[in-house]
Parts: C-alpha cells; structure tokens; sequence
C-alpha cells in the first residue's frame, strides 16, 4: 500500500482512504478527505506528487510526476478509472474523464473536464473551465451550470465513499 523509496515516505491527510490495493511510492502527499481506489499506482520516485483535499484517484489510475518535477492535482479533482496522470497539474475541480491520458507536462485548468479516452499530449495547456475531447483533446464546450451541479454531486460521492471505506472494514469471503 505505501512503500518508502529513495529515503521518501507517502504522506497521507487526516480522513483519507488508502486501498491496501492500491500502490503508493515515495513522495507523495495526499491531502485530507481523498479516496485512492483500488489498484490505482501513485510512483513519487522521481518525481514530487501533491494531492489535494476531497480528490478521488479511481481504479487503475496510474499517477507520475515528470522527472524530478512536480506534479499538482488540486482540490476536489476526480480521475476517472484507468486514467495515466503524467502531467505537471490539475487544477481545483477538474474532471479527468476514464480511460484519458495526461502526458508528460500537460496541464489542465481549473474546473475543466477531459472527456472520457481523451489524449491530452505532451506539453498542452487545456484553459480552465472547459470540456475538452479527442486525440488530440479538443475544447467542445464551456463549462455549464449543470456541468458544475453534477460534479459537485459526484465528488462529494467519493468523500463519502472514502469515510464509509474507514468505519467499515472490507472483509474478505470465503
């Protein structure tokens, strides 16, 4: 679950729920409230990784920071399912769609959502709030009212999720 490497630790905030299937290396901090799903990767082995608080890693997300950078994910971000973080930052209340790409010194702006299976390329910048698609990710859209309405609905799912995964252990069946 968390490994010590190259004499750095994970750091993981007061609320925040830790899959023991999920891998957590090195120099990582993750902030309060955060739900890191069940085998998602998090490699801080060369690289800084800062989460922020209320953010959830889905299942099978694999985060990496640029050699010897950092990579920045704000607060109340979600990364959907089998999504690569490779990035250099998320903003506060982004979206990372399931199955997308964020390569290496991407950054995608605040409140912006990457549509799901998107490629976000090397080095590009995605504004803040907007929907962007495709490979290479595209703007679509802007951000709407109900855009803002539902992920706020879904984020704070996974905060929940998070605490109800510490008061109730899973339990193995036989």
């Amino acid at each position: 679950m968390l490994y010590k490497f190259a004499g750095k630790q994970p750091a993981v905030g007061e609320g925040s729920y830790v899959s023991d299937l999920a891998r957590v290396i090195g120099d990582v901090v993750i902030g309060k409230h955060c739900y890191i799903g069940h085998g998602a990767i998090l490699r801080g082995d060369y690289g800084r990784i800062e989460i922020g608080d209320g953010t959830a890693v889905e299942e099978g997300v694999i985060v990496h920071a640029p050699p010897g950078e950092l990579n920045r994910i704000g607060d109340r971000v979600t990364i959907g399912h089998g999504a690569v973080v490779h990035g250099k930052s998320i903003g506060h209340g982004a979206v990372v769609g399931m199955g997308s790409i964020l390569s290496i010194w991407s950054e995608t702006g605040e409140g912006s959502i990457v549509a799901e299976g998107s490629v976000v390329k090397l080095k590009q910048i995605i504004p803040s709030k907007v929907v962007v698609a495709g490979n290479p990710a595209q703007i679509v859209r802007h951000i709407t009212p109900k855009d803002e309405e539902f992920w706020k609905w879904g984020k704070q799912l996974y905060i929940d999720l998070a605490r109800q995964y510490l008061d109730e252990d899973m339990e193995p069946v036989a």
